[in-house]
């Protein structure tokens, strides 16, 4: 009989039990954002007429936040076949001096309380890095709960805001963004991503870092480069181009793949990566303190423009394998010659592998690590192989 009731209460307590969480919302009401982009406080057009009729609040115009906010059907919702063709975003700014009270501020001209479980990408000015450091721009992203560390972090040469804009009608900008870092496995110009994780621990450390640079055009994106943030003051100080870009990549030992174009008698001749790597090697010479670089490379011919280039070409092996190897050289030593002598930061790692090898000397250094790394030596070796030329036919 006691275990008839024990039954009878279990079956009692179970459709309470599955009938979800108590403090849970429907996803239709609420505004959830895929993208964040913040710039130097400028008020946009419908801020100012909201301003000219009333609706100001005290605040100082530091920044200007824009969140990315999706409609229900693009993350998962249903949609009506008869409904009209909508943008799969909106976008919403506002300007002020504190994130959080921007976004409560968008609580009242929105029907639906914003929220950042579904944040991927996170976008910052360098215009506004170079008048606030990293630290006061992240403050409240890295306390927020509802925002995941895993969410991914760019610099913008121009507007942050205009990298969530797209001239695709079915494309979502953060979404967009996020995609693209796949294709790391094509080229060493898309840098590894910078989350918001490891962003906090760098700041921490006080050291010098480097975030994809993204610029924009006719409604397009790209990756063009990356953004230098000093890590004594959390300004950002510069860029590397594109090229400078991918030897960091490769000074870092995350990427293996992309291509190096060279000229032979004014004409190209690119090399495709199929392996990069890199070792650093520290080394203590009475107070001096010098790096050794092994670059390893493997790769293929796989286009060559000189009308005399093909089987019967009378360019040898080891001249080709000279000229592409002259050619890293000289990307390598752009890259290293303006971190050394232009940002003194070392974003490339060197610190990292000293501390590793050599931890009882790093201690006396890391406080000042980045003009240490400045005046330290850096001496490159390379084993540059071509394992192929392609395919093609003669006939």
């Amino acid at each position: 009989m006691a275990n008839r009731w024990r039954l009878l209460a279990i079956g009692l307590l179970l459709p309470i039990l599955l009938s979800g969480c108590w403090s849970s919302k429907e996803i239709e009401d609420l505004a959830l954002y895929a993208g964040l982009a913040l710039d130097t406080g400028m008020e946009d057009k419908t801020e100012r007429v909201l301003e000219d009729k009333g609706a100001k609040y005290p605040r100082k115009k530091k920044l200007t936040a824009t969140l990315q906010i999706l409609p229900v059907r693009t993350v998962g919702g249903k949609s009506n076949k008869q409904d009209p063709p909508r943008m799969p975003y909106n976008n919403i700014s506002g300007t002020g001096d504190s994130i959080l009270e921007i976004f409560r501020q968008f609580s009242i001209r929105l029907d639906q309380p914003v929220i950042g479980h579904h944040l991927k990408v996170i976008i910052v000015s360098a215009e506004l890095l170079k008048e606030q450091p990293i630290e006061n721009v992240m403050d409240f992203l890295l306390r927020d709960n509802d925002i995941r560390p895993s969410t991914m972090v760019f610099v913008s040469q121009g507007p942050a805001k205009h990298t969530l804009v797209s001239k695709e009608n079915n494309s979502v900008p953060a979404f967009h963004i996020m995609g693209m870092m796949r294709n790391r496995s094509r080229t060493s110009k898309v840098m590894a991503p910078v989350t918001l994780n490891k962003i906090d621990s760098l700041m921490y450390a006080k050291k010098s870092f480097a975030l994809q640079n993204l610029v924009t055009a006719n409604g397009e994106v790209e990756f063009s480069g990356a953004g230098i943030i000093k890590g004594s003051s959390g300004h950002w100080i510069g860029t590397l181009n594109q090229m400078e870009a991918q030897a960091l990549t490769w000074l870092r030992n995350e990427g293996s793949a992309g291509v190096v174009k060279a000229e032979v008698r004014n004409e190209p001749l690119t090399y495709e990566i199929k392996e990069m790597k890199s070792k650093i090697s520290p080394k203590v010479k009475g107070e001096e303190i010098e790096f050794d670089v092994k670059i390893t490379a493997d790769g293929r011919i796989i286009e060559i423009w000189d009308s005399a280039a093909g089987a019967a070409s009378p360019f040898t092996t080891e001249e080709t394998t000279a000229v592409i190897q002259k050619q890293i050289e000289d990307m390598l030593n752009a890259c290293i010659s303006k971190l050394q002598k232009r940002y003194k930061a070392d974003v490339a790692g060197f610190g990292d592998r000293l501390a590793i090898d050599q931890p009882a000397l790093w201690k006396k250094v890391k406080d000042n690590w980045d003009e240490v790394f400045s005046r330290s030596k850096i001496n490159f070796t390379y084993d540059v192989k071509i394992s192929e030329y392609g395919s093609f036919v003669e006939e």
